[in-house]
């Protein structure tokens, strides 16, 4: 394995002819769990590349044999596809196998067990911080430590060449290094593209608080998503945003027409369904959904969930 940078330049490169020497050595990248590797009916191979800066590396992945592993969410996003071979991403929850040529995103948000055979991958690794601010900007969306991207959703064709485009510019531009002004457009750009693959499923910023005016009460906003899952009190928003705990509730009736607590519970509601929507009704239940979110009364917080969203929690977690 060799590994230089200059700045926030990346450059990796492990290749080889053991099982143990992927493991070790691809597995690491990972922070990989219980991997393993053998050969098929070919002498077995791998080799590994990466190439360019902290915010956006392009990747490549061949291996002549089998291999299998868990990996645990990082701070990056992830998209891949095969330009030959079979795999599936996950194969203890989803197993959707891949189609050579179509993108997928991994899991974002949890585990996920891998297993793939005498394949060729592209990668694109993508830091949370360059797509959350790029997020930010175009959709206005929350501080959040994960955008719940829908990681198999049906992607639109016009989307995916897009990306795929902006992905070749990366590339050509990489001959001039990564710290050309063009280097970090196109790595915003390529962002861009990604959140039109996979858009956000988290609340966005209210209209209402982005105007100038409302500085404060979009900080307080921006405080309560921050601290959801977390015992918040008015005062705590308060002191966030630099105002008087009346100054906040009027603020906050005045312009959002609810007080801040039911706009704290609302935020938490909606966090409650994002999680069953993607949860594994096998594997989660409701209530310790709930109980993530601060409700600790089961009956009350599914009257609550019914009456803001239509429908009860149990309905969400069995789609």
């Amino acid at each position: 394995m060799s590994e230089a940078t200059t700045r926030s330049a990346v450059r990796l490169d492990a290749a080889g002819s053991s099982p143990h020497g992927v493991v070790d050595e691809v597995g690491a990248l990972y922070d990989g769990r219980g991997w393993s590797a053998r050969p098929t009916e070919l002498p077995f191979t791998y080799r590994y590349t990466a190439i360019g800066d902290t915010d956006v590396t392009l990747r490549r992945s061949r291996i002549t044999g089998w291999i299998r592993g868990a990996i645990s969410p990082g701070d990056e996003y992830i998209v891949q596809w095969l330009t030959a071979g079979r795999g599936v991403p996950d194969v203890v929850l989803d197993r959707v196998p891949l189609a050579v040529g179509q993108p997928m995103l991994f899991p974002s948000n949890r585990d996920f067990t891998f297993e793939y055979e005498d394949y060729d991958q592209r990668l694109v690794h993508l830091s949370r911080s360059l797509v959350h601010e790029v997020a930010a900007e175009r959709f206005q969306v929350m501080p959040v430590a994960d955008l719940r991207p829908d990681h198999l959703s049906a992607l639109d064709p016009i989307a995916v060449r897009r990306f795929q485009e902006q992905t070749a510019l990366l590339s050509r531009e990489l001959h001039n290094g990564v710290g050309t002004l063009l280097w970090q457009t196109l790595t915003r750009e390529t962002a861009a593209a990604f959140l039109a693959m996979y858009p956000p499923r988290v609340p966005t910023m209210p209209r209402e608080v982005l105007a100038p005016r409302a500085f404060r009460l979009r900080v307080a906003v921006e405080y309560m998503h921050e601290h959801a899952s977390a015992p918040v009190r008015v005062s705590d928003v308060a002191a966030a945003a630099g105002l008087s705990v009346r100054s906040l509730q009027e603020g906050f009736m005045r312009v959002l027409g609810c007080s801040p607590m039911q706009y704290l519970l609302r935020i938490r509601l909606e966090c409650v369904r994002s999680d069953l929507l993607i949860a594994d009704p096998g594997v989660v239940s409701v209530r310790e959904v709930a109980r993530r979110w601060g409700f600790s009364h089961l009956g009350r917080f599914a009257g609550s969930y019914a009456a803001e969203f239509g429908e009860y929690p149990r309905d969400t977690i069995r789609r």
